[in-house]
C-alpha cells in the first residue's frame, strides 16, 4: 500500500498501520473522489460500502484527521468539498488510473491494494499529469470552463479557455474533447502539453456543451476487410478481428474516426494502393467519411480527392 501526504507523512502512516483492509479502501475512496470529483457526502459511502450513516461519518472523520487541510464542509448543501490546499493521501499511478476512468471505474482501491498478474502492456512513452487529469475530470463533471497553459507545436505556450466534456485514449496518447473559447470552435488538446489548469466558477454556455460538438455526436460505420492487395491469407485476419463473413463492421464518432484508422493502419484508399506488410486492413465503405474532419492521418485519405464519384 503506498500513500502520500507531504503534510504529516508520519502521522499518515501511524492511522494508516492498525486500520482493516475494508477500512483503508473506504479511506482511498474518500481521497478518489476528493481528488476526481472535488466533493463527496456521507451518501456516497453508504450507497457504495453499503453501510450506516455513523459509520460513514467515522470514515470521514478519520480521513479529516489524517489529512485535515484537504476538505472543507458545506453545512448548506452538507457536501464536504476539496480546498485549495488539497495532496493526495493515496498515490496514483497515472496509467492504471486512467485506464479505471475510462472504463468507468471509481473505486480509488488501487491505492490500497497491489496484485501482480501475468499480464504486461507496451510501455506508454507519454504518461499526463495526474493532477491536470483531476482538474479536466472535475471541470467536465461540474460542466466547467477551465484555464489552461497549453503548449502546442505551432504557437508554443499560450493561455486558453476551455470547456471539456470528454478524455479520450486515442491510441497514443491522452487526450480532452473540449470547447475552446478562442478559436469557438470543438478541438482537441493533449493532456500532456497541458502544464497548469485552473477551474473557473461559472457555468458554461449552452453552445459549449458536448451536444453542439457536432463531430462528437455523428457516429458512423466503418466496414472493415483484409487488405485486397497486402494479406495472402485472409483467414488470418479475420480470426485477429473476429470478422463477421469477412468484415468487421464498427462504429465511430466521426471525431474519433481518424485516430481509429491510423492505429490500426487501415488504408483508406479508394482503391486499396497503399503498399507494405503494416498496411493488412481496407476500408471498403471510404464514402462513409465523408464530412469527418479528423482525416488528415487517416493513412491514404487525401482530402483532395474526391470521396465518392457523383
Amino acid at each position: 500500500m503506498t500513500y502520500l501526504n507531504e503534510s504529516s507523512p508520519d502521522k499518515t502512516h501511524e492511522l494508516l498501520a492498525d486500520l482493516t483492509l475494508g477500512q483503508k479502501q473506504r479511506l482511498a475512496y474518500i481521497d478518489f473522489l476528493l481528488m476526481f470529483k472535488g466533493q463527496l457526502n456521507r451518501h456516497d459511502l453508504t450507497e457504495k460500502f453499503e453501510q450506516g450513516m455513523a459509520s460513514a461519518n467515522k470514515d470521514i472523520n478519520l480521513y479529516i484527521d489524517m489529512a485535515p487541510d484537504n476538505l472543507t464542509f458545506d453545512a448548506v448543501q452538507r457536501c464536504y468539498f476539496q480546498t485549495n490546499k488539497f495532496k493526495p493521501v493515496f498515490n496514483y499511478d497515472t496509467n492504471k488510473t486512467l485506464a479505471k476512468l475510462s472504463n468507468q471505474i471509481t473505486d480509488g482501491f488501487a491505492g490500497v491494494v497491489e496484485t501482480a498478474f501475468p499480464v504486461e502492456a507496451p510501455l506508454q512513452l507519454n504518461v499526463p499529469d495526474i493532477h491536470i487529469v483531476a482538474k479536466l475530470v472535475q471541470a467536465i463533471i461540474h460542466q466547467k470552463a477551465i484555464s489552461i497553459i497549453y503548449t502546442s507545436l505551432t504557437s508554443g505556450s499560450k493561455a486558453r479557455e476551455v470547456v471539456p466534456h470528454t478524455i479520450v485514449d486515442n491510441g497514443l496518447r491522452w487526450h480532452v474533447r473540449a470547447f475552446d473559447r478562442q478559436s469557438n470552435s470543438f478541438r482537441d488538446f493533449v493532456i500532456t502539453r497541458i502544464s497548469k489548469a485552473t477551474i473557473k466558477p461559472e457555468m458554461v454556455e449552452e453552445y459549449e456543451k458536448q451536444i453542439e460538438d457536432n463531430q462528437w455526436q455523428r457516429t458512423m460505420e466503418l466496414h472493415i476487410v483484409p487488405h485486397p492487395e497486402n494479406v495472402n491469407f485472409r483467414e488470418a485476419i479475420e480470426l485477429d478481428y473476429g470478422m463477421d463473413r469477412g468484415v468487421l463492421a464498427i462504429q465511430t464518432r466521426a471525431a474519433l474516426a481518424g485516430y481509429l484508422l491510423r492505429r490500426w493502419n487501415i488504408d483508406c484508399t479508394e482503391n486499396a494502393t497503399l503498399k507494405g506488410g503494416e498496411y493488412q486492413l481496407w476500408l471498403r465503405n471510404r464514402q462513409t467519411l465523408f464530412g469527418a474532419e479528423n482525416l488528415a492521418i487517416a493513412p491514404g485519405y487525401n482530402h483532395q480527392e474526391p470521396v465518392f464519384n457523383l
